[in-house]
This record gives C-alpha cells, structure tokens and sequence, in this order.
C-alpha cells in the first residue's frame, strides 16, 4: 500500500454401449488420478519462487490497455519458463483507485481485471501446473463508495452502523486514515474520501472470516482446487494507526485461526507497516507464516557489505525454523531496483543472486528480471505518484504489440509523462530471451541452482568472513551438503581468502568463472569485477 505513493518506510458424450461406459470410467478415474498428482505436486513453502505481478500492468488480453486475469493465465507458459512456482497478485476487488486498494467493494471482482469465471480458470489452470496463487488483501480501510460508508454515516439505526470508526457519537465524520488523510486524488483526478474500518467490531471479524474463506474455497466444496493458497495481508499492524491497539489478539489471531481450521494448508505472509521491522513479533504474535525482510532488501540495495551481514545475520537468526521470510528487492511501493543503480549490468545480477539465492522464499517483482526502470514521479500530493514503479511490462522491442498494459497512458493529467519505456533500449523480454548473457537468462540460471541445490532453501545460513571490504561470502548448509555464494560488490577484480574453518573436501563449481582452491581452512579464488560465484562442498 502508498500514501501519496510514499511507502510507510517505518510502519488464488460418449455413445451407450458398454466399452464405451466403461472407457467412460477409466477416463474419469484417470483424470481423477491425474488431478490429484498434479495437486500435490505444489511445491513445499520453502522451496517456493514467487512472482508478484501488479495485474493492470502484466498482460491485456482484451485490448482495453488494462491487464487482467486472463492475460495472466496466457502467460503462465512464460512464467513456468523463467522457473516461477507461485504468483503473488496485488487485491483484485473493486476500488476507484487504480491499484485496488481501499475497497468499494471487497465481494466484486474490478470488472478491467475480468470476472469471477477468469478468476477460476486462472486457480484452477495454475494448480493444474503445480503452481500456487497468493491474493493481496487490504480490509482496514474503504471508500465513500462502500455500503458500510453509503448506508452507516448519519445513521444509527444502520446494520453497519459499527462497522467504520467515527470522530463523534452521531456518525456523522467518518475517522481519518494514516497521516490524517480524508481521502485521495486518484491517477484519473477523481478525488474519493477512505475511512478507517472498526476492527474491534466482532460483525467485522465474522465478515473477513465469510470473505477470505470465500477466496479460500469459492465453491465451498472443501477441496481448495478453485481457491487461493494463501494471502498477503498488506500493512497489517497490532496497533492500527495508532487507533486500534491489540489486534494481535482481538482480530489477526482469531481469524486466522479460524481460516486455517478450514485449510490447514494455508500460508500468510504479513506486510510489515514499519518497514525497519524484522518481524519478530508478527512471527510471535501475530499469527503469520511469514514477512517480508525488508532490512536485507535495503541492505542489497546499499551495495555495502556491513549492512549486507548485518542485515542476513539479524534477519535469518530471528526466523524460527517453521517460519520464513521473503526476500525480494523490489515490490510495487518502491522505486525499481535498475533504477537506483543506473542500470549497471553487473549490479543487477548481484541483485539477482542474492534475491534468489541467500534463501528464505524469493519473490520476484514483475519485470524485474528484465531490469525495467522506473521511480515514484514528482506528481504532487496524488495517489498517482507511484505508477512508474507499476509501469507495463515490456514484451516487445519496440514497446508496442498485443496485450502492451498501457492504461495509465490513457487519461489522466500526467498521461503523458510516464516515458520509462523507451523502444529498443535493450529491456525487453523480445530482446534478452536469445542474449545469452542477457539478465533474464541471469534470472533462469540462478532460479535452475536455487532448483538443483535444495539446501539453499532449506539449509542453515551462516556468513563467511573473508579478508576483503567489498566480497560479500555466506553459506547454506545442512547436514554434508553446502552451498556457498561470494560476490565482488566493487567495480574492480579482486583476490579473496573465504574462511571455512572446518570443513573440507573437493570445491565445486556450480556457476562462475573463478577456479577455487583450498588454502589451510580458506578457499582462495579471484572473483572479476561485479562477480557472482557459486561453489558446492
């Protein structure tokens, strides 16, 4: 979620005769069969690779500009390809405001997106894959336009009259949200007001019960085939702006309880509201399966190896072993990853492999593996600010062609400057899937290690000291079985010493071009500028 696109930084006929009928039963026991292999052939929680798609802007299918549910379902043959197992997608109900959250309805589906049959055979055909769906949902706030503000506000006989906070006793002023806003101007320059939902009220648990079991189960049959596997709870707090306190107890725990006695099955990952938070206590106290680690997102950002240490150390230690963090380095509140570090090939493939091979769960943002650029523009106090970082995917060479989500270039008085995506820029799944050395392929090849080597999922971290400012070394290890990973973060060769004291054997190498060797308790290599090296032990 933004505010004023400013993240909160510290806050899924045959004929009749009887070998025909009986071909009629073998098929429907074989189906059966094979539904259920495919079923469990989702992949453990921790050896998942999520990708987080900002929906509008994926894949049109229809030719409005808008990316929908459809487009995506088109392109998991894409997605299966790059090696993603999981999509994590931002809400889909109906909301005013171009991301959809701040609801106006949480129970309708946002008709650019598609309908509640797209929605199916998107989950059904992506657990026919082996595949999992995560839905992003945002049920602290609504809009003007909600049944609870339309049918509550001035009145007191309403039965939703408990349902949003208000500053008086004739619920005449529905609350503010954080910061005090009222409201916000969207992309399009409509201006809606958005409240603050009583999360205290037990009529409002009862209805997230109803309404995330719904998406859990939409047929109710219990088998889970045409539901979502999870969800992200988007700046989920104990504490609620300050206005809600304990909610821990009172409504995160108790609902999510309830959700997991219907699906045991599933998994939560809370979306910190400080971002400066490891998460302990939502892990603790909160209920969730797991949090983003924003701290090593910075942390690989920064390029620095003391807050690279400091920051995998803290994070990885404080996870207790049935719980996971999710490590990405970039998501649809923040500026793109290429952005900040001008483009630099060698960087973006640090990048990579730290997002995808320090462990945890990786997500993957949309088009990051093709290094597509963009940052919160200087658009004024709108809720529009936040649009380059959710720009269209970029298919194409020359930036145009079928299912191009161009729908912000569409209205709006800042229509025009969202110039991110220039034509034959090199950026473009057109143009890197037959480079070689493209950061796409970079993407697949670290994916295919994290694949082939399971203990960098499931191992024990440990970072490695060595002799050097800028090499950045850590292990994962389980048993006889260790992965290490050393990157150069500089712009210049260098010669390192790696420490392994107490352990020994035969070096690998699974990805890079150095040629390792031991020396005492220490394995010596010369990494190029901006390397990457992999090696088994």
């Amino acid at each position: 979620m933004v505010y004023f696109g400013t993240p909160i930084i510290f806050r899924m006929k045959f004929r009749t005769s009887i070998f025909a009928f009986l071909c009629l039963l073998l098929c429907a026991y074989s189906s059966s069969l094979c539904a259920q292999s495919q079923d469990t052939r989702r992949l453990p929680n921790d050896q998942e690779i999520i990708y987080h798609i900002f929906q509008r802007s994926f894949y049109d299918s229809n030719g409005d500009m808008h990316g929908d549910l459809n487009g995506i379902r088109q392109k998991l043959d894409y997605l299966q390809q790059l090696g993603v197992t999981a999509i994590l997608l931002t809400p889909l109900y109906e909301s005013v405001f171009y991301h959809s959250y701040f609801a106006s309805d949480f129970k309708k589906i946002d008709p650019s997106y598609g309908t509640m049959q797209d929605y199916l055979n998107l989950v059904k055909e992506m657990h026919r894959r082996g595949m999992k769906l995560y839905l992003d949902m945002e049920t602290q706030y609504v809009t003007e336009d909600h049944l609870w503000w339309k049918d509550g506000v001035g009145n007191l006989n309403s039965a939703y009259c408990d349902y949003i906070l208000y500053d008086d006793k004739a619920h005449t002023t529905p609350s503010t949200i954080i910061f005090n806003l009222k409201g916000l101007l969207g992309y399009d320059s409509v201006y809606r007001k958005i409240t603050t939902v009583n999360l205290y009220s037990p009529k409002v648990l009862e209805y997230n019960y109803g309404l995330f079991k719904f998406w859990m189960d939409p047929n109710q049959d219990g088998k889970f085939d045409d539901g979502v596997d999870g969800f992200r709870l988007d700046h989920m707090m104990d504490n609620l702006d300050t206005k809600l306190p304990n909610l821990f107890a009172t409504f995160w725990r108790p609902l999510l309880g309830r959700l997991r006695q219907v699906n045991p099955k599933l998994s939560i990952v809370a979306e910190q509201a400080n971002w400066g938070s490891l998460g302990q206590d939502y892990l603790k106290n909160g209920g969730v399966d797991r949090v983003f680690a924003f701290r090593l997102a910075f942390a690989i950002r920064s390029f620095s190896k003391t807050q690279l240490v400091s920051a995998a150390d803290s994070t990885f230690l404080i996870t207790p072993a049935d719980k996971q963090q999710v490590v990405f380095i970039e998501n649809h509140d923040m500026q793109r990853f290429s952005y900040g570090i001008k483009g630099d090939a060698g960087k973006l493939k640090i990048g990579a492999a730290l997002n995808l091979l320090l462990g945890g769960v990786p997500s993957i943002y949309y088009g990051q593996e093709l290094g597509m650029t963009g940052t919160n523009a200087a658009l004024g106090a709108t809720d529009a600010n936040d649009i380059p970082n959710r720009a269209a995917f970029e298919w194409y060479k020359s930036d145009q062609g079928k299912g191009m989500a161009y729908w912000y270039k569409v209205k709006g008085p800042w229509r025009n400057q969202f110039n991110s995506d220039v034509p034959d820029d090199g950026i473009s799944l057109e143009e890197e899937q037959n480079q070689a050395n493209s950061l796409w392929n970079f993407y697949r090849k670290m994916i295919s290690i994290r694949k082939a080597n399971p203990v960098i999922s499931k191992g024990t971290y440990k970072t490695l000291k060595n002799d050097k400012d800028d090499v950045f070394a850590f292990m994962r290890y389980e048993g006889d079985r260790r992965v290490i990973v050393a990157v150069n973060l500089s712009d210049k060769p260098t010669d390192v010493a790696i420490n392994v004291e107490g352990k020994s054997g035969d070096i690998k190498v699974i990805y890079g071009g150095s040629k390792p060797r031991m020396v005492t308790n220490s394995i010596a290599a010369r990494l190029p500028a901006y390397g990457v090296e992999v090696w088994g032990m």
